[in-house]
């Protein structure tokens, strides 16, 4: 019986009996191959138009099989990154890429998900053989009783996501300068239908706006009481 290979990762299934003298050679191998997909890292250069195809070799490492992939590359239209089908794999990815134009993640065949324009982040992705899915996008379902960030908490893209809801709003916010802008919308304010940009600052006595087009300071007029 002659060997065979694996669905997913493409190791080398060894038969009883084959390889004599060579069978450590190709266990190595499927070893170096679990350890990329466990672990691996790689970056990936996509093509400004066509993106990039990932490969999975049969009994050899290859890009495809990695853990972690970074997508690299100024990027002129929408561009796929595509895994074969069939393939059952966790990736974590970086769209790294310059350029304001989307990248989707999928298979040959099946649907997959997409960095938007000016998404330049990470995303948790599946492949179930035939589509791949954002686990990243269900991440907003896990709770916490506490939540402590040592860097910068931001949205996965701009202009997207509330900070609370209707029926479900935080308590109290405790913030130093306030800034405030609606330039990143499509439509302006429902008043006069502009678009500005604003900072609140606290002054010793004074609450004050800053114009940050105009460049105009204003104190707000409190009533004592």
């Amino acid at each position: 019986m002659a060997n065979t290979t694996s669905a997913s990762l493409k190791l080398t299934v060894q038969a009883t009996g084959e390889n004599s003298g060579t069978w450590g050679q190709f266990t190595n191998t499927n070893l170096l191959i679990l350890e990329q997909a466990i672990g691996g890292y790689t970056g990936v250069a996509l093509n400004a138009t066509t993106g990039a195809t990932l490969t999975f070799s049969n009994g050899i490492l290859s890009n495809g099989k990695n853990q972690v992939i970074r997508l690299t590359g100024t990027i002129t239209s929408a561009v796929n990154v595509t895994i074969p089908d069939s393939i059952e794999k966790t990736y974590l990815v970086e769209n790294a890429t310059t350029g304001a134009f989307t990248v989707t993640f999928k298979t040959t065949s099946g649907t997959g998900t997409t960095w938007s324009t000016t998404d330049k982040g990470y995303k948790i992705l599946y492949s179930d053989g035939t589509n791949i899915v954002d686990i990243t996008a269900d991440l907003g379902d896990i709770s916490s009783g506490a939540i402590t960030a040592t860097g910068h908490v931001l949205p996965g893209a701009n202009d997207t996501y509330d900070l609370g809801a209707v029926g479900n709003v935080w308590r109290n916010i405790y913030t130093g300068d306030l800034h405030l802008s609606n330039k990143f919308k499509e439509k302006g304010n429902i008043v006069d239908g502009t678009k500005g940009n604003w900072t609140l600052q606290e002054g010793e006595n004074d609450i004050f706006m800053i114009n940050n087009i105009s460049g105009e300071k204003f104190k707000i007029k409190l009533d004592k009481i």
